[in-house]
């Protein structure tokens, strides 16, 4: 009786090694997936901005804040983020961006498959609502 590839063969003896593609080398010799930095930051900025839009009340008109940016540099499996943002005022600044780098963090390392072992994190400026524009009171 002969035993299918993968499958366990006398009792015993384990199971048989896994049976690869016909013609591709084993994974330890197919290389590595590398993504540049640039796209890592892109991944970075669009997650500070879902993450900003959900946490701290954004003012509705977009022309008033501008979108994060971000910048990232990466070394053996890991990448160190620095991102710029604005925030709405009144707002509680520390637990919102520790929020922010929190989720930043997580959403990069899950769609990257890359440590992420810093988020700096730098406020631009704090946008007043479309109220505060109104001119002085007298």
């Amino acid at each position: 009786m002969s035993a299918l590839p993968g499958s366990a063969g006398p009792p015993g003896t384990g199971p048989a090694p896994p049976v690869h593609g016909v013609g591709l080398p084993s994974p330890a010799e197919r290389g590595a997936t590398v993504i540049p930095d640039k796209v890592v930051a892109r991944i970075a900025a669009r997650a500070a901005r879902t993450a900003q839009s959900r946490l701290a009340a954004l003012p509705p008109d977009p022309s008033q804040s501008a979108a994060p940016s971000a910048s990232a540099a990466s070394l053996t499996g890991s990448v160190r983020l620095h991102l710029v943002l604005e925030l709405p005022y009144p707002i509680d600044i520390p637990q919102v961006c520790a929020r922010i780098q929190h989720d930043v963090a997580e959403r990069v390392a899950q769609l990257t498959g890359l440590h992420v072992g810093e988020v700096a994190l730098t406020v631009r400026r704090l946008v007043t609502g479309a109220g505060a524009n109104r001119g002085r009171v007298r």
